[in-house]
């Protein structure tokens, strides 16, 4: 189980109940991530939109492209319908 620090709980205190939907599906998807050296951050969630940024090992994988429509995309829209795009804000 992994710890929380207290701007970490502050920054949950903060979010919106869709925000804390999105957090708690990318908290599964973020093991797998880190055991290959990147990870993700969710920016914002806004009209259905979810805006996120890579870290790490992500901003230079060539197969970014991929999990970002089949791994982060599909699986939000799988378990959260409601959302209609997920975009990545990094360059």
């Amino acid at each position: 189980m992994r710890s929380i620090s207290a701007s970490g709980v502050q920054k949950i205190l903060k979010m919106s109940s869709q925000e804390l939907e999105v957090s708690q599906v990318l908290q599964t998807l973020i093991p797998a991530m880190e055991a290959d050296g990147g990870g993700i951050d969710l920016v914002s969630v806004k009209d259905g939109v979810v805006s996120v940024k890579f870290k790490g090992a992500c901003l230079l994988c060539p197969s970014i492209g991929m999990t970002m429509k089949f791994g982060i995309t599909k699986t939000l829209q799988d378990k959260l319908p409601w959302i209609k795009e997920v975009i990545k804000l990094n360059k």
